[in-house]
């Protein structure tokens, strides 16, 4: 394995970790209008993602397939990373339902933690796809129009 698959595999490993704070413990919460529309607008932006890359094109950890092709179209067409931007507006949902400064850290550590996933990811699109860096200088990588 080499050393980039290594940290990969690290932050992968992180990132469902944090995720697992993140909803524990399972306590029955009703949840406020905000985090239930946090939470539509995750799942909202991970299946019209999932509708543009298939499962098959991508991998779970920051290594670009072999057979896998760049794909620009869809949520992809605003922002490079829409999956991460899911899995981030998810993990505010329950930051803003629970309101516990533990999952507001928890949230801040996962942010960073996908923003060095993204950053590994794309130095290996920028290695195997020609037009990834023209790409990435027009598409910003979690927010349109800012980040």
């Amino acid at each position: 394995m080499t050393r980039t698959g290594a940290i990969g595999r690290l932050l992968v490993a992180a990132q469902f970790a944090l995720l697992a704070w993140l909803i524990w413990p399972l306590t029955p919460q009703v949840w406020s209008l905000p985090a239930l529309a946090l939470l539509a607008c995750a799942a909202a932006l991970g299946v019209w993602t999932l509708a543009y890359n298939r499962p098959g094109n991508f991998n779970i950890r920051p290594e670009p397939k072999a057979s896998g092709r760049l794909v620009t179209g869809g949520p992809y067409r605003y922002m490079r990373n829409p999956m991460y931007s899911a899995v981030l507006l998810f993990a505010a949902a329950e930051v803003v339902a629970y309101a516990d400064p533990w999952k507001i850290g928890c949230w801040l550590i996962l942010a960073l933690v996908l923003l060095a996933k993204a950053l590994l990811e794309e130095r290996g699109l920028r290695e195997r796809h020609a037009g990834y860096a023209e790409y990435a200088r027009r598409v910003h990588r979690f927010i349109p129009g800012l980040f």
